[in-house]
C-alpha cells in the first residue's frame, strides 16, 4: 500500500502538491493524468525516493521492489539479452555469489535452491520472450547494446524494467518509442502483471486497456477515479457540473450577503445583523469555479485549391542509398479527400515514405508528380528544430504572413493557448509540447490541401490531442497519418495502407483487424526463429554468412549517425548533470532568503538556459534516432 498523508511537494518556488491525502492499494493499476507541468513525473520521483516531501508523510512498504524505465542507456558491449537479464537484480546477486563461492558445499546448495525459487533457470527464456514481444529477433538479442539506435535502446530499457520481479512498476509515457504492434503486446503483458502499476500516458486507448483507476493531478491536488479513462471523463464531467452549480449558488449567497452589508452597516438598528453577516462571509469556504473548457480551440483553414490526384508516384524507389533501398515498387496516387492511416512496424519505412511523398527526400528512382496547386502540410518531429528559439510565436506567424493584421494572428495563436505574454516571448523556454503546438499552428495557417503527419501527438497532452482530433475530422483536404494513438486514427481516417517487406499496399480491415494480423505474424516469426536442426547446419552456415554481410553493410550506414548520436548523448549527460545540481540548489530553503537573492536569480536564469539547451539536444537526438531506426 502507498499512502500520502497531508503531503506537500515543491519544485523550486512552485507548489506541485498541497496537503494531499491519497491511498493506493496493492495490485491496483492506476493511470496518472494531468496537464503538462502538473507534477506527474515529480510524483514518480517522490515514489523512487529521488526527491522528498516538503511537509507531510509518504508511507510505503520498506522492502518494496520498484521498477522503472531508465531514461539513458550506456553504449555497453554486453548483449541485449544480458542487458535485459540485469533487470532481475536478485538473479544477478545469486549468480554472482555462486561464481564466488568455493569449498562451501552447504552455501552452494543454498544458493542453488534460491536460484530455483526465483525461477532463475528459466530467466533467459523469460528475457527472450520479453525481447521478442518488443520486436527483437533472435539474432538481435545477441547483438551488443552499443549497436542499437536510441529508440531501440529505449525498448531495451523497457524490457529490463519488465524483467524485474517488482512490487511496483512505474511507467512514464511507455508507448512513445513503440509502434502500434508493440503497444498492443505491452497492453497484454501489463494486464497479467501482478504488482502495483502506475503509468503516465496521454494515450487514452492504452489507458482504457491497462488500468482500473485514474489518478488526476490538478490544481495542486490529487483525485482518484474508479474505472478506465473513458469512465474518468464521464465522472469528472459530472463532478465539474455539480461544482459549477455549487459555485453559482454560492455566488448568489455572497451577492445577497454583500448587498445586505452595504445597505444596513450604517444603520444602528441593523448594525449587529450586518456585522454577523460580515463574519459569515469571512468564514465561508469559497468554492472554486469549475474549468470545463479546453484551452485549445482551432480548425484547419479551407484550402485554396483541390487538385486530384495531389501526388503520384510511378515506379518509385525510396531510401538513403541506391544499393540498399528501403521501399521499392511505389506505384500509387493520393486523391483529393483521401483519409489514410499508415501502418507498419518501426523500421519498415513509414517516415521514409512520408518524406518522399512530401518531396522532403528525393526518390532514388522513379517519378514523383505533383498536382497543380498542391500545398503540403508536413509535420515531423525534426520540424521543431526549424523554430527560431530567440523569436516569439507571433514573430513566426508574421514571418509566414506579414500582410495579415497582428490581432488576427493573436486570435489564431490563442486557439493553441498562446495567449498574452506566451505569444510574444521567445520560444526557447517552451516545453516540447508547446513547441509541437506552435509547429502545428504554423502548418495549419498555410492552408494545406494535403496533410502528412508523422506521429503528430508526441509531446501533446490529452486535451491537445482531442482538439487536434476534432480539427482533423473537419479538415477538407487529403490526410495521411502515422500514429500509435489509436483513438486519433479511429476518429480521423477511413482506410489504411500497410508498409511491409519494402512495399506499400492497401490493408483490407480496421485497426482491430490489423492488431490481430500483426500479433499472428509476430507469433509466426518467433516460431520460425527457433534454431535449425543439426541436419540443416550447412544452410545455417550460409545463412549466418549472409547475415554477417548484411550486418557489415548496415554498420557502414550506421557508423556516421552513431558517432553524431554519441556526441549528442555526451552533451545531454553533461547538461542533465548540470540540471541536477541546479535542482538541488533550488530545493534549498535558504536560497530564497533576501541575502541570497542574486544567487537565486543566477540559478533560475541558468536553469532556464539549461532546459532550453536540453530541449534542442533532445530534438537532435530524436531525429538521429529516427534515421538510425530506418536503417535498422
Amino acid at each position: 500500500m502507498i499512502r500520502l498523508k497531508s503531503l506537500t511537494l515543491r519544485r523550486g518556488v512552485k507548489v506541485l502538491l498541497d496537503s494531499v491525502d491519497l491511498t493506493l492499494n496493492p495490485g491496483s493499476k492506476t493511470g496518472v493524468v494531468g496537464a503538462n507541468g502538473a507534477g506527474k513525473s515529480s510524483f514518480f520521483a517522490l515514489l523512487r525516493d529521488e526527491i522528498h516531501p516538503d511537509t507531510g508523510d509518504l508511507l510505503m512498504p520498506p522492502r518494496a521492489a520498484i521498477a522503472h524505465v531508465a531514461q539513458e542507456t550506456p553504449a555497453l558491449p554486453c548483449t541485449a539479452l544480458d542487458y535485459v537479464l540485469d533487470g532481475d537484480v536478485e538473479l544477478r546477486r545469486v549468480e554472482a555469489e555462486l561464481a564466488a563461492v568455493a569449498g562451501d558445499g552447504v552455501r552452494h546448495g543454498e544458493l542453488l535452491a534460491q536460484l530455483e525459487a526465483i525461477d532463475g533457470y528459466a530467466a533467459p527464456a523469460r528475457a527472450g520472450k520479453l525481447l521478442a514481444g518488443l520486436g527483437f529477433s533472435s539474432d538481435e538479442m545477441q547483438r551488443p547494446v552499443s549497436s542499437f539506435s536510441g529508440g531501440w535502446r529505449m525498448r531495451l530499457n523497457l524490457a529490463q524494467a519488465l524483467m524485474c520481479r517488482s512490487d511496483l512498476l512505474l511507467l512514464d509515457e511507455p508507448t512513445n518509442h513503440l509502434d502500434l504492434e508493440t503497444v498492443v503486446w505491452l497492453e497484454g503483458w501489463l494486464k497479467s502483471y501482478r504488482g502495483m502499476l502506475l503509468v503516465i500516458s496521454h494515450d487514452r486507448d492504452f489507458l482504457d486497456a491497462t488500468v482500473g483507476q485514474i489518478l488526476h493531478i490538478e490544481q495542486q491536488g490529487m483525485q482518484l477515479y474508479t474505472g478506465n479513462y473513458a469512465d474518468f471523463e464521464a465522472q469528472r464531467a459530472e463532478k465539474l457540473a455539480q461544482q459549477n452549480q455549487a459555485f453559482e449558488k454560492q455566488q448568489r449567497q455572497i451577492a445577497h450577503l454583500e448587498s445586505f452589508i452595504t445597505r444596513f452597516k450604517a444603520k444602528a438598528s441593523k448594525a449587529k445583523q450586518a456585522q454577523s453577516r460580515v463574519k459569515a462571509l469571512e468564514k465561508m469556504e469559497r468554492i472554486a469555479a469549475a474549468h470545463v473548457d479546453s484551452p485549445f480551440s482551432f480548425a484547419f483553414r479551407e484550402p485554396e485549391s483541390s487538385p486530384s490526384p495531389l501526388v503520384r508516384l510511378e515506379n518509385g524507389v525510396a531510401g538513403y542509398q541506391a544499393a540498399a533501398p528501403v521501399l521499392q515498387g511505389l506505384n500509387l496516387s493520393l486523391e483529393n479527400k483521401a483519409r489514410l492511416g499508415l501502418l507498419g512496424v518501426n523500421g519498415a519505412g513509414k517516415s521514409t515514405f512520408i518524406r518522399s511523398l512530401a518531396g522532403e527526400q528525393p526518390l532514388l528512382a522513379g517519378i514523383r508528380t505533383e498536382g497543380k496547386g498542391l500545398r503540403v502540410g508536413y509535420f515531423a518531429q525534426h520540424q521543431l528544430e526549424y523554430l527560431r528559439l530567440e523569436e516569439s510565436a507571433l514573430w513566426h506567424l508574421q514571418k509566414l504572413d506579414p500582410t495579415t493584421r497582428e490581432q488576427e494572428h493573436r486570435n489564431f495563436l490563442g486557439g493553441f493557448n498562446f495567449v498574452g505574454d506566451m505569444a510574444t516571448c521567445p520560444v526557447a523556454p517552451f516545453s516540447g509540447g508547446e513547441k509541437a503546438r506552435l509547429a502545428l499552428a504554423l502548418l495549419i495557417w498555410q492552408k494545406p490541401n494535403l496533410l502528412l503527419l508523422d506521429e503528430p501527438t508526441n509531446h501533446l497532452d490529452i486535451e491537445m490531442r482531442e482538439a487536434l482530433t476534432f480539427a482533423l475530422q473537419d479538415f477538407e483536404g487529403a490526410l495521411l497519418v502515422v500514429s500509435h494513438d489509436r483513438h486519433l486514427l479511429r476518429a480521423t481516417v477511413d482506410d489504411f495502407w500497410l508498409i511491409e517487406g519494402g512495399r506499400v499496399r492497401p490493408f483490407d480491415g480496421d485497426l482491430d483487424d490489423y492488431s490481430r494480423y500483426s500479433q499472428e505474424k509476430r507469433g509466426e516469426q518467433a516460431a520460425s526463429a527457433q534454431p535449425a536442426a543439426s541436419g540443416e547446419s550447412n544452410n545455417r552456415k550460409e545463412q549466418k554468412r549472409q547475415e554477417a554481410q548484411e550486418r557489415q553493410r548496415l554498420a557502414a550506414l550506421r557508423k556516421p549517425l552513431e558517432q553524431k548520436l554519441a556526441k549528442v548523448e555526451k552533451s545531454l549527460a553533461q547538461l542533465q548533470a548540470q540540471q541536477s545540481e541546479l535542482n538541488t540548489l533550488l530545493a534549498e530553503e535558504s536560497i530564497y532568503s533576501a541575502e541570497r537573492k542574486d544567487e537565486l536569480q543566477t540559478a533560475l536564469r541558468q536553469d532556464a538556459e539549461v532546459k532550453a539547451q536540453l530541449e534542442e539536444l533532445e530534438l537532435q537526438w530524436l531525429e538521429l534516432s529516427s534515421e538510425l531506426e530506418e536503417i535498422l
